[in-house]
């Protein structure tokens, strides 16, 4: 474990794809920190690198060159099986497109990563209703996902990601399908999260939603160019307050 408070440490972190004879440098000589309990947006224009930079951290993808401090340990270059037991045990995943399984309910989603890992069926309902508990959605557990609204949708999501009590949550464009009322619940969620110690780092094309992080990084051309620290840090739970109420929202 870090001695530093660094969860996440890349150091000279570069990535090449070779598509034909053509040779792209997604990630140029990328050098981030993040500490335990930060909350960091990352920012770019399309083709930036927001996307292989989430792929490394997330271990879904190896760099080409550099080093990938994970808690500490070196995983830059590990086996496939060892990185998938990292991305089970460490890392939650949430998506814009929310990949829940549309014949399975809300809880049985939400037990999924369990199930790979192993645990009993009690122990996978008890944490998937505390998980369900702590995103405001304990009253959805029996709905299929085509019962739910589509921010309940990123709220189930965000729970399942938390069931095997990940110590970082990467999260790309989280808000990017969603209304604003919705968009601000999920903000709400990840502060929420935050706030107990679980490490955040979050995809968005949104001002306003990177200005509820702690700390904004932006790339351009596969290279960081910009990291800079939120001023006056956006709180969802006050946005929340002051958007008329819902319509009558039957879902």
């Amino acid at each position: 474990m870090s001695s530093s408070g660094e969860v996440i440490s890349l150091r000279g972190i570069q990535k090449t794809y070779t598509t034909g004879k053509i040779m792209v440098h997604a990630l140029k000589d990328t050098n981030l920190s993040i500490g335990r309990g930060g909350f960091v947006a990352i920012m770019g224009p399309s083709g930036s690198g927001k996307s292989t930079l989430m792929n490394i951290l997330g271990c879904l993808d190896r760099p080409t060159g550099g080093s990938y401090l994970l808690d500490g340990r070196e995983v830059a270059h590990l086996a496939q099986t060892e990185l998938a037991r990292i991305r089970n045990e460490q890392i939650g995943f949430v998506f814009q497109t929310f990949n829940l399984l549309p014949r399975l309910s809300v809880l049985r989603n939400v037990e999924l990563p369990m199930l790979y890992a192993g645990e009993s069926p009690a122990k996978r309902k008890e944490n998937a209703l505390a998980a369900l508990d702590k995103v405001g959605l304990g009253d959805r557990a029996l709905h299929k996902p085509n019962e739910i609204s589509g921010g309940q949708k990123q709220r189930a999501a965000i729970a399942r990601a938390l069931v095997n009590e990940p110590s970082i949550i990467l999260a790309d464009e989280p808000t990017g399908n969603l209304d604003t009322r919705s968009g601000e619940e999920v903000m709400s969620v990840f502060q929420d999260l935050n706030k107990e110690g679980v490490t955040i780092v979050l995809v968005t094309h949104e001002p306003d939603i990177a200005r509820h992080a702690q700390r904004v990084v932006m790339f351009r051309d596969g290279r960081l160019v910009k990291d800079e620290q939120v001023q006056d840090q956006v709180q969802a739970k006050d946005v929340l307050s002051q958007l008329p109420p819902e319509e009558g929202d039957a879902q």
